[in-house]
C-alpha cells in the first residue's frame, strides 16, 4: 500500500514545541511585505475557509491531485483501524478555489492555516501557480509530506473505500467526511469523477450492510 520515499526515512510529527514554533515563523517570514495573498483550497477550506477574503474564484493547480493519501488515527479513525483523509499528492491536476487575502491580513490567515494543516506536521506549505480566468497566480497552499508516517501513498479505489468504510474516530465516521466533501464539490460545480466513484462505491457498502 505504501510508497516509501527514496530519499530519507519517515518521521512522525515534531520533536519539540520550540521546532514547531521555529518553523511556523519561517513560513510567515516568507511573506512578501505589502502584497495580498491568495490561498488554494481542495477540501474543506472550500466550504469552511474559517478567515476573511476579499475575492473567491474557481482555479485549477497543475503538478497535483487531490487524493486520499493520508491516514488519519484519530479524528477520522484509530491506530487499530486507520481511516483516510484529503491530502495533494504529486501528478496530474486539481480543481479547487483560489480565496484572496488583503495584505493587512496576510500573516494572520496564513498563521492560521498552519495551526489548522500543520498539527502532524503531515503537510508541507508550498507556494504553488494555480490557474484562474486565464490568470496564473501565485498561491499558498498545503501538500501531502511523502516522508511522513501517516502519508499512505497509492491506495487502490476498492481498498480506499473498504477503509473508509469501516473507520470512525474523535469526528465522526469516516464515510461521513467522504460524503460530505462529495456533496459540497457537486454544490460548486467542481467535479472530481474518483471522488464521486469512490463515494458510490462506500455507499454500496453501507446499503449491504
Amino acid at each position: 500500500m505504501d510508497e516509501i520515499p527514496r530519499n530519507g526515512e519517515r518521521y512522525e510529527s515534531w520533536t519539540s514545541a520550540e521546532e514547531k514554533a521555529s518553523a511556523k515563523a519561517a513560513e510567515l517570514a516568507t511573506l512578501p511585505p505589502g502584497e495580498d495573498m491568495w490561498v488554494f483550497g481542495y477540501g474543506s477550506l472550500l466550504w469552511r475557509p474559517g478567515f476573511d477574503f476579499i475575492d473567491s474564484r474557481p482555479a485549477r493547480l497543475h503538478g497535483y491531485h487531490r487524493q486520499f493519501c493520508v491516514y488519519s488515527h484519530y479524528y477520522r479513525g484509530t491506530e487499530a483501524r486507520p481511516g483516510l483523509v484529503l491530502g495533494l499528492d504529486r501528478g496530474g491536476a486539481c480543481l479547487g478555489r483560489v480565496f484572496r487575502v488583503p495584505a493587512d491580513r496576510a500573516a494572520s490567515v496564513l498563521g492560521y492555516l498552519w495551526d489548522r494543516e500543520m498539527i502532524y506536521r503531515v503537510y508541507v506549505p508550498k507556494t504553488l501557480t494555480a490557474e484562474s480566468d486565464g490568470r496564473r497566480l501565485s498561491c499558498r497552499t498545503f501538500v501531502a509530506d511523502r516522508k511522513h508516517v501517516q502519508y499512505a501513498g497509492r491506495v487502490s479505489l476498492e481498498k480506499t473505500a473498504e477503509m473508509i468504510g469501516r473507520a470512525s474516530g474523535k469526528a465522526g465516521a469516516n464515510a461521513e467526511y467522504l460524503h460530505s466533501l462529495v456533496e459540497h464539490l457537486q454544490e460548486l460545480g467542481l467535479r472530481d469523477g474518483r471522488l464521486r466513484a469512490l463515494d458510490r462505491l462506500v455507499r454500496e457498502g453501507e446499503a449491504a450492510a
